[in-house]
């Protein structure tokens, strides 16, 4: 697993979104960014920074995916048939670590990799501990039996700030879900804007 070389709450105020939607982000006080010229005047963005921001934004909202890992979807995207920007949506839903996420047995995206990394999950009865693991349709995630009464499990499957899409089937009593299908960018409940289509641009350039 790379390295996180900044916070989550950073990523928020640098890219000046609430990227997960959370009532804690620092963007709900700040809206500017961090550091000491983090409130300086902004010109109109250039064609390259909107791509960028673009490109940022979703790589940070999946836990801040490293940069190799994240120009690999888009190559996947690419090779596969249909639209690019369709397919690396696809592509990164399907990661564990956000289906984790997405079935609400993590708080953030981040919570979710380290618990994936913990060895708490199981894909088919069988325990997985990469999360960038690319879950299929019909496969069955469950949290271990021995991990379903820890407390950030708990917490996280009562959380209101979010709910479970339609693509993904879940049981919080038993802690098991099912991923049915791919979604498509329309269907995927981000809680700010993001531009796939600009993403494409920009690794295409």
């Amino acid at each position: 697993m790379s390295k996180r070389l900044e916070s989550k709450y950073k990523i928020n105020r640098r890219l000046g979104v609430n990227l997960w939607g959370r009532a804690k982000s620092p963007v709900n006080r700040r809206e500017y960014g961090p550091g000491q010229h983090g409130q300086r005047r902004k010109g109109k963005p250039s064609d390259f920074s909107v791509q960028l921001m673009a490109k940022q934004k979703l790589k940070g909202y999946y836990g801040n995916i490293s940069e190799k890992q994240f120009r690999r979807y888009y190559q996947e995207a690419v090779r596969r048939k249909g639209d690019t920007s369709e397919n690396l949506i696809n592509l990164l839903e399907r990661r564990l670590d956000a289906v984790i996420y997405r079935m609400k047995f993590a708080i953030t995206p981040f919570a979710a990799r380290q618990f994936i990394n913990h060895g708490h999950v199981l894909v088919n009865g069988r325990k997985m501990n990469i999360p960038s693991y690319l879950v299929k349709d019909g496969d069955v995630i469950e949290i271990r039996e021995k991990s379903k009464q820890l407390a950030i499990v708990l917490d996280a499957t009562q959380t209101t700030e979010r709910d479970v899409p339609e693509y993904i089937e879940v049981d919080h009593r038993q802690m098991k879900g099912t991923f049915i299908r791919g979604p498509k960018f329309s269907d995927v409940p981000y809680p700010v804007q993001m531009e796939p289509n600009l993403v494409v641009e920009y690794y295409s350039r």
